[in-house]
């Protein structure tokens, strides 16, 4: 223990940036190194952290890419309810987009977890929360329902999953970006997968500013707030400018009044 000092530490993460490593990659796997130290200073095993004058490269501020609400809307109606893969097809692009939704949650949502007007999820971490359900979402999940019932059956299905495949069993990580791969063959908008449905959602919540970042963050699933505020600084000027009419004190005095 008492080997691992500070310019042992520091050569390690220079060496990750000679090798290419993304700056954003080594601060990142720099706090689980200082979180540990931390740990080992609290537990009496070192007298101080050597993380804690270690200089890491500066990560250059992300921007996140997201769909239009044009895109998007493209992307749903390019698939149709002629039978139960293109109504399946078309409510996992609609559900990522109304949710916000992880890939690997939404492939482990089962049936007993859709409820009226919300959907129970277990996220990252054994995490529980709840996805609300729009009165848009409703209609394709109501319709893609029905069209679920009449394909199973004649078939014996034992996952009770409530996306399935071809085969009646639960839908796979691989099978959900195969369908958006499809999505953009059938539209021609580039770099379609399932992430960018989620910083679309995330985006367009804060644009729309009926929602805060603290709600968001649990909407999302995030054990940190610090990852949902990189949507904040994806924010164009003109975005920041619209939300600062709408919470104008000024231009809500009379609506307090009421």
């Amino acid at each position: 223990m008492e080997d691992v000092t500070t310019k042992v530490l520091q050569e390690y993460h220079t060496n990750k940036l000679e090798r290419g490593l993304k700056p954003t990659s080594i601060v990142s796997t720099s706090k689980q190194i200082k979180a540990f130290f931390n740990w080992c200073l609290s537990e009496g095993y070192v007298k101080e952290n050597p993380m804690d004058k270690v200089q890491l490269p500066r990560a250059r501020k992300q921007i996140l890419e997201a769909f239009t609400s044009e895109e998007v809307y493209r992307l749903i109606e390019c698939f149709g309810y002629k039978n139960y893969i293109e109504a399946r097809n078309k409510l996992i692009i609609a559900i990522m987009a109304d949710t916000g939704v992880r890939v690997t949650e939404l492939t482990n949502i089962k049936t007993k977890h859709v409820g009226l007007d919300k959907i129970y999820i277990l996220g990252k971490g054994r995490k529980e929360r709840y996805l609300s359900i729009s009165p848009v979402l409703k209609r394709i999940m109501i319709r893609y329902e029905r069209l679920k019932s009449q394909y199973l059956e004649d078939k014996m299905v034992k996952d009770d999953y409530y996306i399935l495949n071809y085969k009646g069993h639960q839908m796979s990580n691989t099978g959900l970006w195969l369908v958006c791969k499809e999505a953009e063959k059938r539209t021609g908008i580039k770099d379609v997968h399932p992430h960018k449905f989620r910083h679309y959602f995330a985006l367009t919540s804060l644009k729309v500013g009926k929602i805060d970042i603290h709600s968001l963050s649990l909407l999302l699933g995030h054990s940190d707030i610090s990852t949902t505020e990189i949507y904040l600084r994806t924010f164009r000027n003109d975005d920041l400018l619209d939300q600062a009419k709408n919470s104008s004190p000024l231009m809500n005095l009379h609506k307090d009044k009421k």
